[in-house]
């Protein structure tokens, strides 16, 4: 089944517009026809079964039918991650909204290589991970910021797991209540970002095991632990 997001409000008898993209996507890619059935959410409304009303080059209306999943809290984990090159950053990205990140927060550390993030790609890569995830919701993707402004401004009732290569740190598990994960650069953190973070109260030191991993290996595994059930 084809789910598309739309920012359209949905209702029984609504006729939603699709983007350009999407109408292309219909018919050009997955050879879809007028009278088919694709699913539509906007992250508020829940998931609706909608039949392609029109169909043409560049343009599509679908009209809505019935909802087929009622909205629910999708509240899951933050991730924070020092900004990567761009199809590392990318991957991070998909993986992410795929493991049910709220929120995806890029920084700029002392030792991150790359220089600028294009939150209109990042944006459309989650949207395209939730369609496929089956997702309610698509994660809201922040403004890339430096860590010391981020820290400053981080909910001190939210604890933020910090992956920290080679030291003494309890192995990350299942958080409890609202959590984060921050992930360094390529390389790790550097002096002037340990010192920030071992200021900051709500940081937990966290180790992802014996290996050193590449850091969106570390964000996978991370987010992984983070929401693992508890056994027993």
């Amino acid at each position: 089944m084809i789910r598309l997001y739309v920012e359209s409000a949905l209702s029984p008898g609504a006729v939603v517009e699709a983007s350009e993209a999407q109408a292309h996507y219909l018919g050009g890619v997955m050879r879809r026809a007028v009278g088919d059935i694709v699913h539509l959410f906007n992250g508020t409304d829940g998931e609706w079964a909608c039949r392609i009303a029109t169909l043409a080059r560049g343009k599509s209306a679908l009209a809505v039918e019935v909802q087929v999943r009622s909205q629910a809290e999708e509240p899951g984990p933050w991730l924070v991650f020092a900004v990567l090159k761009r199809d590392t950053t990318d991957l991070v990205v998909q993986k992410a909204t795929e493991l049910g990140v709220s929120a995806l927060l890029p920084v700029f550390t002392e030792r991150t290589n790359a220089a600028r993030v294009n939150l209109d790609r990042l944006r459309a890569i989650a949207t395209e991970a939730a369609e496929q995830s089956e997702r309610l919701t698509v994660p809201d993707i922040r403004p890339a910021r430096q860590l010391h402004d981020l820290l400053r401004d981080w909910p001190t009732d939210r604890a933020l797991h910090v992956a920290q290569e080679r030291a003494d740190a309890q192995p990350l598990g299942r958080a409890e209540g609202a959590a984060g994960l921050l992930i360094g650069p390529e390389g790790g953190f550097g002096p002037r970002d340990h010192a920030m973070l071992d200021r900051c109260r709500f940081v937990r030191a966290v180790s992802l095991g014996p290996r050193i991993l590449r850091a969106e290996t570390a964000a996978i595994a991370g987010l992984a632990l983070l929401q693992a059930p508890r056994c027993g």
